[in-house]
């Protein structure tokens, strides 16, 4: 018996309503960053605001050489994470999914009873401290993030046993390739995209991090955009609700609050907003072809 199918214009529509409702949050994001905080207290966000206004990013770009600054150490960390992350997940995930390797169910169970359970922040901030001794080094954003990503290795593991064709590595084998040739020529160049999905999974989790700087940075000059950002505002909050006199009080007192604060979170996210469409194919490919067969 055929099944019913919805008309074309309702599933469209449904998709429709559905992107509008993901990109509704960021226009208006954008919108209200370019309206006056004056305007913004009397009239509330809006998608058309009565009076366009750039202090907001004025202020930002009077602050360029540091936000500069904290921008390129977010993208060294960034790239240099993503990398890392990716290549030690994918060494992880990889002997997982040979179904020859010893232990391999002890050593999925630990990676899985890692994503259930840590050892809670006192425990983590004294072995980062006292043992790597990562406190004001850029170590400090890089490590935390590198070794807590279990669910990557069991998302490349799942992606390796179903789409890798066996047959494949025993014709390696045969030829006499060894593991790592293996891996390097004919696993890594079949799993192009998940890779492309773990490497921009791993790069918005950096990107967008700002808690590892908060507790293991007191040094500005090691500061990420997050951190930076962050930084400012609790600045020109602090001068603005406290009468201490002095210069600084004179420089952040006419500061925009409220419109600086969108166009800080308009500056954050506007770097994964550009690159996003280019790893787009290998993300739903990835996801898809790991959902549908894991």
């Amino acid at each position: 018996m055929p099944q019913k199918r919805l008309n074309p214009y309702i599933v469209h529509s449904i998709f429709i309503l559905a992107a509008v409702s993901c990109l509704f949050p960021v226009v208006l994001l954008i919108m209200a960053s370019l309206t006056s905080s004056d305007s913004l207290i009397v009239d509330g966000y809006s998608l058309f605001p009565k009076n366009i206004d750039f202090e907001a990013y004025q202020y930002l770009w009077n602050q360029g050489t540091t936000i500069f600054s904290a921008f390129g150490i977010s993208t060294l960390i960034t790239v240099v994470g993503t990398i890392a992350g990716v290549i030690i997940s994918a060494l992880i995930a990889y002997p997982l999914s040979r179904q020859d390797m010893p232990f391999r169910k002890i050593i999925a169970f630990l990676v899985f009873f890692s994503m259930l359970f840590n050892g809670g922040l006192v425990s983590a901030y004294l072995v980062y401290t006292e043992i790597f001794h990562i406190k004001n080094t850029l170590l400090a954003l890089l490590l935390p993030n590198l070794l807590t990503n279990g669910f990557l290795i069991f998302l490349i593991r799942t992606f390796f046993t179903t789409s890798v064709p066996i047959p494949v590595i025993e014709s390696a084998y045969i030829d006499g390739a060894g593991e790592g040739l293996i891996f390097r020529k004919i696993v890594l160049p079949l799993s192009l995209p998940i890779m492309a999905t773990s490497a921009i999974t791993v790069a918005i989790v950096y990107w967008n991090d700002w808690n590892n700087g908060l507790i293991y940075l007191t040094d500005p000059q090691l500061f990420g955009i997050q951190n930076l950002l962050n930084r400012m505002l609790s600045d020109a909050q602090f001068f603005q609700s406290n009468s201490l006199g002095g210069q600084n009080v004179a420089l952040t007192s006419n500061v925009p609050l409220e419109s600086v604060r969108l166009a800080m979170g308009v500056v954050g996210m506007l770097p994964l907003i550009i690159a996003y469409p280019f790893f787009q194919k290998y993300l739903i490919g990835g996801l898809t072809i790991g959902a549908v067969k894991g």
